[in-house]
């Protein structure tokens, strides 16, 4: 494959979304997570790359951590998870380092050159086949990694959407944001909007939101920078049970953790938070 050949990995895929946050503990890989459960839920073909070497999370978030992928004479196949209970066409893929890890707790301790190495693989050789959208859930802040992805997704600038930022209320993490706007800006990377996460919490008891993390910090740097505001996504301790407990919770309901999800009060959230991103 030549330098400027577009990836081909990604000949079939219509769309491609990239998760930015400007620090680490924001919530990115839950906000991925939901995006594409909720893509899911309108029945478009979704895939999901991770590509966070260090803390490769969604193979737990999606429930199908102990899966492995294969390895076939156009590239490797991605982890597939059923959308519907009653539909043979799986709508939903996962490709993730976690995958490839003999075990849940092993580091990865890799100098620049093998982290950018294994994200060009990333991008050019999963046999995505045909989807709507490609989520592409990146690490925070602006590094090698962040380098190769550029590169490589600006040899099909037709099929990149743009990026969501997420963030939290706070000034240091919106103030790490402005770093992550700064760097879609040299990218050539459209922000497609800011979800501000963790913008208060919802007792599992009486449903009242309290802002324990303060609140409005993303809204008002969408403002600042005349940039979307998506909607602000409180923690919500039922969702983190169902992720926590789906395995269990699957056996008893009888469903895929998409349906699980519509069912969830964070599914018209993040319903709203698509729509505005689709449009």
């Amino acid at each position: 494959m030549s330098d400027t050949e577009k990836p081909r990995s990604l000949k079939r895929v219509k769309h491609v979304i990239l998760i930015l946050s400007g620090k680490g503990g924001v919530g990115k890989s839950s906000v991925t997570t939901q995006i594409a459960l909720t893509l899911a839920s309108a029945n478009l073909k979704v895939g999901v790359l991770d590509i966070d070497l260090t803390g490769p999370s969604l193979p737990r978030m999606f429930g199908i951590e102990e899966s492995k992928i294969h390895q076939s004479e156009q590239g490797w196949i991605p982890v597939y998870s059923p959308a519907f209970t009653n539909q043979q066409e799986l709508n939903l893929k996962l490709m993730s380092l976690g995958f490839l890890l003999n075990n849940r707790g092993d580091s990865i301790v890799w100098r620049g050159p093998k982290k950018t190495g294994m994200i060009r693989q990333f991008l050019r050789d999963v046999v995505w086949g045909e989807l709507d959208y490609l989520l592409i859930d990146t690490p925070p802040g602006t590094s090698d990694e962040h380098i190769a992805i550029a590169e490589e997704l600006n040899k099909c600038p037709e099929l990149i959407d743009g990026a969501v930022i997420v963030t939290t209320p706070q000034l240091v993490s919106v103030n790490d944001v402005r770093k992550e706007i700064n760097f879609c800006e040299k990218a050539n990377f459209r922000v497609l909007g800011v979800v501000e996460n963790m913008s208060g919490f919802v007792c599992p008891y009486c449903a009242e939101c309290t802002n324990i993390f303060s609140k409005g910090g993303g809204e008002k740097l969408a403002l600042d920078l005349s940039l979307p505001f998506l909607g602000a996504i409180p923690i919500d301790p039922a969702f983190v049970d169902l992720i926590e407990r789906q395995g269990v919770i699957k056996s008893e309901k009888g469903e895929t953790l998409v349906e699980l999800y519509q069912h969830s009060n964070m599914y018209p959230l993040f319903k709203t938070v698509v729509e505005q991103i689709l449009h």
